[in-house]
This record gives C-alpha cells, sequence and structure tokens, in this order.
C-alpha cells in the first residue's frame, strides 16, 4: 500500500471504531500514535546502534537496551509530547474552562426558575405566553452556560411540566425546550466557536461578531414559529390564566424583570460587550463572567460549598475531554497529512469540477450526518479541519464557513435516530411522555434551521456585516 493509501484506511478504520463506541479521545490518540510509527519509522536507525554496539564489543544486555532504544526513537513520540504542550498552552482554549465555570456556577444559583416565572408574566398576553417564556429563557440561558444538556434537562424538569399542566400540546411544548437548549453553542458567548477558533485559526471576536445576528435570525424564526402557530392553533398553547392578573402593575413587573432577567442578561452582555469592543480577550472576559456566575449565586444565596465543588469538578472534567480530543485529533491529523491524506482528498474534490455551492452543501450534509453519531466537539475538532484546507479553493470565507456549521450543528440535537436533546428531555419527562411525541415536536424547529441556513446564504452579510463595521475586512 502506498502512504496515501494507508491514510485513507487509517480513516476508514477510525470511524469504524468509533461507531463501535470506543472512546474518540483515546481512539484518536492511539492511532496516531500507531499510524505515525508506521509513518515515521526509520529502520536504519534502530540497526545503526545495534551494529556499533556489537562491534564495540558490548554485552547482550547492552545490545538489547541499544536495540529497545532505537525502537522507541521515533519522531512520533515527539510529536505527540509537543502537540500535547501546544494544546496545553493555547491562549484561545484558556476561556473554555472559565466560560464552562460560569455556566455551570449560574445553572446551580436558582436564577432559571425566576427568570420563567417573570417571562411567562410578562408574556401573558401574547398568543402560547408559556411557550415564549420558555424559549426566551432556554436561549438566555443556553447563551449564559453554553452546555446543550443542562439546559434543556433544567428547562425539562421546570418550564417543561408547568407547560404540560397548562394543556400545551406535548410534542409543541418538547420542540421549544428541545431547540431552545440548542441556541447556546451558535450564540456568543459560544465555547463552540471558541473550539472552532482554535481548529481554524480564525479570529475568536470576529466569529462572535459574525454568530451574533445569524444567532438572534435563528432565535427569531423560532419565536415567529411558536407566536404563529399558537395564534393560528390554539389548543396546541391554551391561554395561560395567571391568578390576580389585574394585580400586576407596570411597578411589580418592573421588579420582578429586575431581580431576575436583568442580572442574567448584563452578565451576558458584559462578557459579550468587553470583547466586541476589544476592552477584554476572550479569556478575560470569560474570567470576569465566570467572577460575575459567583456573585449571582452569592447575591440569590444559592453559592454553597456543596455547588462550588460540583461545578469546578464538571469544569475539569468537561475541559479535560476537549483538550484530550485536540490532542488526539491535532496528533491524528498530522500524520494523516504526513501520509498524503489531505492531498488526496484535495485533489479528489478539485477532479469534481463543483461550484463553491455544490461544495458547501456536500461538506454541510456529511457534517449533518456526522451530527447523528457524534457530538458538535468531535465533529469540529476531527472531521471540520478536513474541510478547511479546500475553502480557498472555492473561495469561501472560513469564518462563514465556521458559522454555518454552528447553524447546522443545530439539527445534530434535533435529527432522529440520535438527536440528544430529546434524549435528554426524555430522560427527565413524565413516563406518559413518548420519545416519538419528542421527536415529532423538534421537526418545524429543524425546519426553521434550514431556513436560516439558506437565508444567510442568500444574504452573506447577515455574517460579514458587524465583524466589518466593527473591525473592517
Amino acid at each position: 500500500m502506498t502512504d496515501p493509501q494507508v491514510a485513507l484506511f487509517m480513516l476508514g478504520i477510525f470511524i469504524f471504531i468509533i461507531l463501535l463506541g470506543f472512546p474518540i479521545a483515546f481512539t484518536l490518540m492511539a492511532m496516531g500514535v500507531g499510524f505515525g510509527y508506521f509513518a515515521y519509522f526509520d529502520p536504519h536507525r534502530m540497526w545503526r546502534a545495534y551494529d556499533r554496539a556489537v562491534e564495540n564489543g558490548a554485552d547482550w544486555w547492552e545490545q538489547t537496551s541499544l536495540w529497545v532504544g532505537g525502537f522507541f526513537n521515533n519522531q512520533i513520540f515527539d510529536l505527540f509530547v509537543n502537540q500535547t504542550f501546544s494544546v496545553m498552552a493555547n491562549d484561545v482554549l484558556t476561556a473554555v474552562p472559565l466560560f464552562l465555570f460560569m455556566g455551570y456556577i449560574v445553572e446551580r444559583a436558582n436564577i432559571v426558575d425566576r427568570l420563567f416565572t417573570t417571562l411567562s408574566i410578562v408574556a401573558r398576553r401574547v398568543p402560547g405566553s408559556m411557550a415564549v417564556a420558555a424559549l426566551i429563557t432556554c436561549a438566555l440561558f443556553a447563551t449564559a452556560t453554553g452546555i446543550v444538556g443542562a439546559v434543556v434537562t433544567l428547562m425539562g424538569l421546570l418550564a417543561f411540566p408547568a407547560m404540560l399542566k397548562a394543556r400545551y400540546d406535548t410534542s409543541f411544548a418538547s420542540g421549544i425546550i428541545c431547540a431552545g437548549g440548542t441556541l447556546g453553542i451558535l450564540i456568543p458567548p459560544s465555547i463552540m466557536l471558541i473550539v472552532y477558533a482554535a481548529a481554524s485559526g480564525v479570529s475568536i471576536v470576529k466569529l462572535y461578531a459574525g454568530a451574533l445576528l445569524p444567532g438572534f435570525l435563528l432565535a427569531g424564526l423560532y419565536l415567529v414559529y411558536v407566536i404563529g402557530r399558537a395564534w393560528l392553533q390554539p389548543s396546541v398553547a391554551p391561554k395561560t390564566v395567571i391568578e390576580d392578573d389585574e394585580k400586576m402593575s407596570a411597578w411589580r413587573i418592573t421588579l420582578l424583570l429586575l431581580t431576575s432577567f436583568f442580572p442574567l442578561a448584563f452578565l451576558i452582555l458584559a462578557v459579550l460587550g468587553a470583547i466586541l469592543a476589544g476592552w477584554a480577550t476572550p479569556s478575560e472576559a470569560a474570567s470576569f463572567g465566570a467572577l460575575g456566575g459567583l456573585f449571582l449565586a452569592a447575591i440569590y444565596r444559592a453559592l454553597t460549598w456543596q455547588r462550588l465543588r460540583e461545578s469546578v469538578y464538571l469544569t475539569v472534567r468537561t475541559t479535560a475531554m476537549v483538550c484530550w480530543l485536540f490532542v488526539g485529533s491535532w496528533t491524528f491529523s498530522s500524520v494523516f497529512s504526513y501520509l498524503g491524506g489531505e492531498q488526496i482528498i484535495s485533489e479528489f474534490v478539485s477532479t469534481l469540477d463543483i461550484s463553491p455551492l455544490t461544495f458547501l452543501l456536500i461538506a454541510q450534509l456529511i457534517i449533518f450526518l456526522l451530527g447523528w453519531p457524534l457530538e458538535w466537539s468531535e465533529i469540529i475538532i476531527i472531521f471540520v479541519p478536513i474541510f478547511l484546507p479546500l475553502l480557498d479553493q472555492f473561495g469561501i470565507d472560513p469564518l462563514f464557513f465556521g458559522i454555518l456549521v454552528a447553524l447546522n450543528l443545530q439539527t445534530s440535537f434535533l435529527t432522529p435516530p440520535m438527536a440528544m436533546s430529546a434524549y435528554y428531555l426524555k430522560g427527565i419527562a413524565p413516563p406518559h411522555v413518548r420519545l416519538t411525541q419528542i421527536f415529532k415536536g423538534c421537526f418545524p424547529f429543524l425546519g426553521m434551521v434550514f431556513i436560516a441556513m439558506a437565508i444567510m446564504y442568500i444574504f452573506p452579510e447577515i455574517v460579514f456585516w458587524l465583524p466589518d463595521k466593527i473591525y473592517g475586512r
């Protein structure tokens, strides 16, 4: 087999192994080191050391030691150590544990229940008021945490039973929780965009600026669908009757907003504004956000030693997963590239003679399909870098491609049979709620994602306008 054929065989074996359920980070590292040893192996170096030992009259033990030392004298081990150090010293990735800690602290600060109650009261005259409140709460909480499972689970325990009690359609309520919980991987400050920036070399501040309007566009489409369906089909979202509605004065509503909505919104806007305005790097802004999360938890009297310890533990665990995925991915991709894998893929795509639109459709279709068995972190770290070298051939901006991928990855949480948001919700839903009902509720929101992607392609200025306005081309 030639080296490029070995590279493709390596990629095929990797996909087969992860479909069997093996841990992806350690599979990447093992295959990178294993195939890397083959790629960098120089038998002459090993035997030269052994022959010199024989010529010098060394004893059997010294000869064996030199032979074994020559066996392990392979560049792949140096590459693996260097890749590990590079990942751990990456300034962009420093923001990941800080944003995660901010999210876990906010999750445990008892903010979400106050927020949902307040927004339900504020939106009480809007069709589907409880659904609107749940969607806005999901969007705000998902933006603050960036952790899909945490948002869907917490909102499934808080808002989902309330909507079912108000006789909302089960599928309609399920779709709102599942779709709203995924918005955090798109709307800044998004951890997914930080990971994409580290993998692609695109400026994280430009990614944040570029993702802001598409994020609002998708959230707006969700709201239009929810309000429109509640208005056209009142049976799916009956009007909520709030006790003492006449006593809800403007002052009381303002007080509720001041004590629930504005603190979290201010924290998010302060972090994002500091990054976009250039007042702080993402890592510095993330540290401010983590401190702000601690302050909010203390204000709401939810800052206990147990919750702090849980937040630190979950932060360390998730950060370790992301970092080891990077180590494995960069080792794997370095060996794959050294063997000529990237070159053969690039030559194959060049021979297809396709347009930029066709390339984008193929790339997004592959990412859409990968979203069934894989998490977004694995797709961004492992598979997206395969497409990045091809962007220049088709004149596609990596910034635009990254935001399009972030939109596309919303579908990985909503598309059966591996819709993780649906499984998160099913895990904490009442027994009578069937998984098929949750899947049914997700389909309209999938349609909204595809509409948002089409709008973004037709009007790319949705992505470029804000970065150009703030930073220039």
